[in-house]
This record gives C-alpha cells, structure tokens and sequence, in this order.
C-alpha cells in the first residue's frame, strides 16, 4: 500500500483529493495543511511516504520550497504539483526541478489516479536499477549521494532530470545500461514522449543514415515510400544510442552534427529538419583506445560524454550481491505468484565464487531459473543451473536432486510427525497409537509383512526410478529433453540413471 501525503491549505481540496484516492483502497493517506507542516511529518520518518500531492500556493512554506527540502531530505520521494491557474509558471519551473508533474485545480480523481501511477512506474524504473549502482561524474568528481544505495541512484536520476545534456552509459554487457537509460527518460521533462532504442552494432552500415534520418521516396534503390528515421520519430523525447562504439565513422561525423546544430537531412532530401531530442549513449568499447586509434571521433566523443555514468562489472561489488539477489527475489515473487523469502546461505557463497561475464543480466538469468525450479521457501544449491555449479567448482554429488530435496522435507516432516506423537502425555494419545501402558492386558501380535514395504528409503528409491522411467518413456530416451522437462539437473539425472542400472536407449522411440 503507498503512503501518499496531501499537503494543501484549503481543507475542502484535502477532503477533495483524499475522497478520489480512497476510492481504489490502494492508498494510505494523510494531510499538512501548509509546507512547513509537511516537512515535519517527512522528516518524523514513521511513514517514509511514497508520494506528496502538493500544492504551490501556501502560506509560511510555499510548494517550490517545499518541494526543494523534500528532493533534498529524499529524492525518492514521488512529488506531484497541483496548481491554480495563476501559478502554472510555478507549477512548471517545479517539474524543472524535480517534480514529476502537475495538474490544474480542481483535481479530476481518474487523471490524478492516472498520473500516479505513471509516477510509480518511473519510481519503480529506478529502483529495478538500484542493483547497477550507477556512479555519475561531473567536472571530475565522482557524485555519491547518500549512504544507502537506493538514495545514490535517486539522486543521481534527480540530477539528470534537471538538465537536458547528452548521457554516455559506460559499462559492460549485462551491466543494465538501457535499463538505466529509462530510468533518466521516464523520471526527466520528456517522461510523456517517447523513448527510441537504437542498437548501433545491429544495423548494417548501407542503412544506417536511413535508419536515424530517414530517406525520400526513390533516394535509393529499394526506397519506393518516403521513410520517417528514429531522430523525426523521437521528436521531443529520447534517442537511445545503444553501442555507440560501433557507429561507422561517416555516421559519426553526421550524429555529430546534429547534436551542434539541431538540425538533420534525410536521405535524397534537400531540406533540413529541425530536431528536439535528448542523446543517451551506451558503450562497452574502451572509447580512449579508440580515439588514440582514430576509429573514434574525439569530438564526438566530448559531445556525448558531457555527464558520463559507469555501471561496474559484478564481478568487481560482490559485496553487494545479497542486494541483488534480494531485488530479483522480490521481482519474481510478484512475476511468478511465489513466496521465496530469500536464499541458503551455502547457495549464496556459490553465487559469490561464480564470475558472471554476464554481469547483472546472468545473475538475473539465474535467479529465475532457480524461482522455477524451487520448490521450498528459501533458493537452494539444489535449484541452481547446473552450468553455474560446474563453474564454480560445486562437486554435483553432494548437490541434492530436486526430487532428493522433496524426500528430505517429507522424510523431515515424518520425523517431525513421529517425535510430537511419541511427546503426547498419557492423556493426550491419538487413535494412532499410545505408549506401552495402553497394552495392558492385550496381546502383542508380531509383524509377518515384508519388512521392505515399510522402509522409507527403500520405497523412495522405487519411486525415483519409476519417475525417471517414465519420464524417458515420455521424451523417447532423449537425456537433455528428459533433464529439462522433468526439472532434474543432467548431472544428477545421469547418476541415478548409473544407480538403478537404467539404459535410456531402450526408451528411443516409445
């Protein structure tokens, strides 16, 4: 449930605002009636509110320096502006300084609850990068924000959402560069236009300038219609050069040109365009090395990186890997429908050991697969990708199977049953059975079944052979289908297929 504050001096507007808001059952919500109020309840920090609906005209404290100590005590904190029509200038110099938006009195509920929940998905954007710990320079120093993580990360995307310069994304693949990219698009003035990826290394040289600028009718052979490029189709919003790195060189010196005049020309086209976008760039390449090498342009190079962002490699902040995990952990519980509260502490250090040259994107990877292939409350070495134990070095045998981890919770929650039936006081037995003092008298008649029916481990082994049985039956013998469909890691499928002397080609063509 988001905390939501209203802040307002007209208590009917507070009534007003806090009637529509109600109305869903997704909120909690309290009021200040003026800024000076609001920043008491902020700062008592027992709420720790998601949201402030704030207006701009209020006596001692007004919204702009409101907003002001608000984005100064927490930048996280979502801030919508409601305004008066003589105050739209206020309202729209409070956007430039880091409100998320603003709406004319009187307040519509559907288009507050609208604009809300925009803002929450901006917000959420940025706490899905919270795992990238971007670090932003400026002028050569490094800009930390606050202790906590999430705080460097809002305050970072606060900054970038005050200025309209060119952004250079430097990290390496898997690092969430793109993912960081949106975040500063939908958190900046130009969240309500559109946002235009472009991968620079997946675009054929011959159709790069048509791709960015588009191209008349006829221009070339092939172009029978005129075609809007993504600088026209992005007008106003965001142009996201992903692998910049890439670019062929001629395109260099035309991106390069219109981030100095503003302006480009189409392919075959005589006419010059105006254009309004914002350049985010994306590179893995060591950039210097390039330019010392001539294959990229330095003036380019200076253009783009006027606010430069580094994502570092995983491997290189293990240290803030049980963050990450928790993230994902959070991510999947609400994709997948599941309650997993966290991981085991040994499936952890494997975690730490790996050295992820997919960086955050493999460690996403894996957390997934694990969700799938879990079956308790915690990830355990046991829903790991096989690759990953392998690479690590984890010795696969003494890995439990999945099925071996279902024996262990059942064998567990037997003996748990066994140990609080044999704990029952005199009068406290069950129809199952008492202590010896309930013989009296009666005779004790000896077991003539076979003792094997009732060994658990031994109708556990007859279990898993039957299930691996048939399961090669259903994928025809096949090892790698009958691993993946029956969530049985191939290491331990190959080794109980070893221990109940099973031959899987006996099975091809069932």
């Amino acid at each position: 449930m988001l905390k939501v504050l209203v802040v307002d001096d007209d208590q009917g507007l507070r009534l007003s605002v806090k009637s529509a808001l109600a109305v869903t059952q997704r909120f909690e919500i309290d009021e200040a009636f003026d800024g000076v109020n609001a920043m008491e309840k902020i700062k008592a920090g027992d709420k720790n509110y998601d949201v402030v609906i704030l207006d701009v005209d209020m006596p001692r404290m007004n919204g702009l320096e409101a907003l002001r100590q608000i984005k100064e005590f927490n930048p996280g904190i979502i801030v919508i502006i409601m305004t008066a029509h003589a105050t739209l200038n206020d309202a729209i110099q409070a956007v430039k300084d880091g409100a998320y938006n603003y709406l004319a009195k009187p307040v519509a509920g559907d288009d507050l609850l609208a604009l809300i929940d925009k803002a929450v998905n901006a917000h959420n954007l940025i706490s899905n990068i919270a795992a990238s710990a971007p670090v932003m320079v400026e002028a050569g120093r490094k800009i930390i924000g606050h202790t906590s993580q999430m705080q460097k990360v809002f305050n970072i995307i606060h900054r970038l959402a005050k200025v309209d310069t060119p952004v250079l994304i430097r990290g390496s693949s898997g690092t969430g560069k793109e993912l960081v990219a949106k975040a500063i698009h939908f958190n900046s003035a130009r969240k309500d236009e559109k946002f235009v990826a472009i991968n620079c290394s997946a675009i054929p040289e011959n159709l790069f300038e048509s791709e960015l600028f588009g191209h008349e009718k006829g221009s070339f052979t092939g172009a029978d219609q005129r075609k809007i490029g993504k600088f026209q189709f992005a007008e106003g919003g965001t142009l996201f050069l992903d692998e910049v790195g890439d670019m062929p060189q001629l395109m260099q010196v035309k991106i390069l040109r219109v981030l100095q005049e503003k302006v480009f020309t189409p392919v075959g086209s005589n006419r010059e365009f105006p254009t309004n976008v914002r350049i985010i760039a994306a590179t893995n390449r060591p950039l210097e090395d390039m330019i010392k090498a001539g294959s990229f342009r330095e003036d380019l190079f200076y253009r783009l990186n006027v606010v430069p962002i580094f994502l570092p490699a995983l491997a290189e902040r293990k240290d803030d890997m049980e963050h990450m995990v928790n993230i994902f952990i959070k991510k999947f519980n609400q994709a997948h429908g599941k309650r997993i509260n966290g991981i085991a502490p040994d499936a952890m250090a494997v975690l730490k050991k790996h050295s992820w040259p997919g960086n955050i994107r493999e460690l996403e990877n894996v957390i997934e697969h694990a969700f799938v292939l879990e079956m308790g409350n915690i990830i355990t070495i046991a829903s790991l990708p096989e690759s990953l134990l392998i690479a690590t070095g984890t010795n696969l045998i003494e890995v439990p199977s999945v099925m071996e981890t279902a024996s262990s919770v059942a064998t567990a929650g037997v003996s748990a049953a066994v140990q609080a039936h044999s704990s029952l006081g005199d009068d406290e037995d069950s129809d199952l059975g008492g202590d010896d003092s309930d013989l009296d008298g009666e005779e004790i008649v000896p077991f003539t079944g076979s003792a094997e029916s009732l060994d658990f481990n031994a109708q556990k082994e007859a279990f898993e052979k039957e299930f691996i049985i048939k399961a090669l039956k259903t994928f025809r013998g096949r090892i790698n289908q009958t691993a993946l469909h029956a969530n049985i890691p191939k290491k331990t499928l190959l080794r109980k297929i070893e221990k109940y002397g099973i031959n899987a080609k006996d099975y091809v063509g069932q």
